[in-house]
């Protein structure tokens, strides 16, 4: 698998809560929910990669916006963190399989035991720009074989979900799917009959 580089030799990430993160990373789901940051340059949401690696974050996840069963991996990925840290660990790329697109309540509510998030928390990614759709993202994800510390640059910062990371320091690096086939087709099996 080789990710598309740009002309300034950088690959796509898109950022994701640090505990989302790794809850794709251990297989615990295959979804996130986009409904865009407030600096988009688009004003909303665009797929603007079919791959590409996840960026972890940290500042706006909280435990009382996850599931109990995820509480654990909010309050230790948040106190592994230092709000001074000059470098990022990055461990996990994706692939696009599927963007579904969500405008009702009701479409959401059948996702409910398929993600991390309580109601609410989706409720309110919904409800945001309410006139836009939320995009549900089905993920096929593989762990690299060694995890990459990258420097936090100024550009790297801020509301925004896409951001370029140096293709030198990814490149040629092995990952491996963190599902078999069989599992991930389950899984997104799973999620599409939810919303039949």
């Amino acid at each position: 698998m080789m990710t598309v580089h740009n002309d300034q030799g950088q690959v796509p990430a898109l950022k994701e809560w640090a505990s989302a993160v790794e809850a794709l990373r251990l297989g615990k789901q295959i979804l996130i929910m986009r409904k865009g940051g407030i600096r988009e340059e688009t004003k909303d949401f665009q797929v603007e990669s079919d791959s590409f690696y996840l960026y972890p974050t940290y500042e706006h996840q909280r435990k009382e916006l996850v599931k109990p069963e995820f509480a654990d991996q909010v309050e230790a990925s948040v106190a592994a963190w230092r709000a001074d840290a000059e470098e990022v660990s990055v461990s996990v790329y994706a692939e696009l399989t599927e963007d579904i697109l969500l405008s009702s309540q009701e479409e959401l509510d059948k996702l409910r035991e398929l993600h991390m998030w309580t109601d609410r928390f989706a409720e309110e990614r919904l409800k945001w720009k309410k006139t836009k759709p939320l995009h549900v993202m089905l993920l096929r994800v593989y762990e690299l074989e060694t995890p990459v510390s990258l420097p936090i640059l100024a550009e790297y910062n801020g509301c925004k979900s896409w951001i370029g990371l140096p293709a030198d320091k990814l490149d040629g690096i092995p990952r491996k799917p963190v599902l078999s086939d069989e599992a991930f087709g389950a899984a997104a099996n799973k999620v599409k009959a939810a919303l039949v």
